[in-house]
């Protein structure tokens, strides 16, 4: 069916719209306090315009997923590139907060139709092992994203560059993909059924997929929570934060780029509960050490994130194969969601920690490094909850393959 189908340079603009995706999350970052002294927003509207990132990004995911088998991914990334441009020029050229809070969300679009065309895109160009080779090797390009996006806004600042020249940068990855995009032929869904919404949902509904969906909530703050707060322990410990950042973006790179024989050896749940054993021995280091140690720790929590979010997208495909595009979709969207949910619960831990601490005395850095520790402490929970889980999921899928094996025996 799809043998005409340029598979390279659909992957590879698939990974130039992910970078693309990874420079938006880390450049604007970097330029958040010049967008804040420019246009004198407090950090709660600065907090308002990061959320919309946030919020684009599950609402195309998740109408994406209802209408790839419909418009096909060409439509979906043509929207992308439309959304890209239009969120990075009107960055570029705002007049104030409201243009702001207009342009992160269609960034925040833009990313979301990148993960809901590519990803069931690639699932469809290739199966089995060389499938999650694949989705990894594409999900590199969001940290890699990030470590290159902040390197070069790092630079450019110190450089004295304006906020405006950083935010052009990112239009290099999206003039890349589009480039790659044009005028190739997109590949047709491959699994039987999978074009049908209703058939996607009653796949959606069985026991597997809603299993996979609240793993999806823990794997998803597991890997985006303690990124968000990690600055409290590191900046009272000795360690440099944006050393810490690089290092665990580039490890999660490297180890996605080698995904494939991890997979192969370890099989999905294999690899999904040694990466949650390892992101617990990461959070607990994290939450106990200080100084140079706290790289080593970085170390060990990059390798239990890594291949999180990817192999969760490649269970659903390859087990759940006939919730399609969707399912893909939906379980991404889940993810993000339950990053923002969690975001505000584990500030009041903060909270309740620092508030704690300095009822027993405690001022200045000792302060901050006992509050961030003992929040680092309870999110330990996290993964926790998910060796559990993925134990279950490992002896479950492993006896369904002896009954299906079996009931293929009888039938022979």
């Amino acid at each position: 069916m799809n043998e005409n189908i340029n598979r390279s340079a659909l992957f590879y603009g698939s990974c130039f719209a992910l970078i693309t995706t990874g420079f938006t999350f880390s450049i604007r970052a970097g330029i958040l306090p010049q967008l804040g002294a420019e246009f004198g927003l407090s950090a709660e509207q600065l907090g308002f315009i990061n959320s919309m990132w946030f919020l684009g990004f599950p609402i195309s995911m998740v109408i994406g997923g209802l209408v790839y088998h419909t418009v096909g991914p060409r439509i979906i990334m043509n929207i992308a590139f439309v959304a890209h441009a239009l969120g990075i020029l009107l960055t570029i050229y705002a007049g104030g907060y409201t243009t702001l809070l207009i342009s992160t969300l269609l960034i925040g679009i833009a990313n979301g139709c990148t993960e809901a065309a590519c990803n069931p895109m690639i699932a469809d160009m290739y199966s089995g092992v060389k499938m999650n080779k694949m989705l990894n090797r594409f999900h590199m390009w969001f940290p890699g994203g990030i470590l290159v996006g902040s390197l070069i806004s790092n630079f450019m600042t110190n450089l004295g560059f304006s906020w405006q020249a950083q935010m052009w940068v990112i239009v290099i990855p999206a003039i890349t993909y589009a480039f790659l995009f044009f005028g190739k032929a997109f590949p047709k869904p491959h699994v039987e059924g999978a074009t049908s919404i209703s058939q996607n949902l009653k796949a959606m509904f069985s026991p597997l997929y809603l299993f996979l969906i609240v793993c999806m909530t823990l794997t998803a703050i597991t890997e985006f929570g303690p990124g968000q707060w990690v600055g409290i322990i590191l900046g009272s410990s000795g360690a440099e934060p944006m050393l810490i950042l690089a290092l665990t973006a580039g490890l999660v790179t490297v180890g996605r780029f080698f995904a494939g024989p991890v997979v192969a050896a370890l099989g999905q749940t294999g690899v999904l509960l040694a990466s949650a054993i390892f992101a617990a021995i990461g959070i607990y280091l994290f939450s106990t050490v200080t100084g140079p140690m706290a790289y080593v720790a970085a170390v060990v929590f990059a390798f239990g994130y890594c291949y999180f979010w990817p192999v969760m997208v490649g269970s659903v495909a390859q087990r759940v194969p006939l919730s399609s595009a969707l399912g893909m979709s939906i379980i991404g969207a889940v993810g993000m969601f339950s990053s923002s949910i969690f975001q505000p619960i584990i500030g009041n831990w903060i909270d309740e920690s620092r508030a704690t601490y300095t009822a027993q005395g405690l001022t200045g850095n000792a302060l901050e490094l006992a509050t961030g520790q003992d929040t680092l402490e309870k999110m330990i929970a996290f993964p926790a909850i998910l060796i559990v889980l993925f134990t279950i999921l490992f002896f479950w899928q492993k006896n369904s393959k002896k009954s299906k094996e079996m009931e293929m025996a009888v039938h022979h």
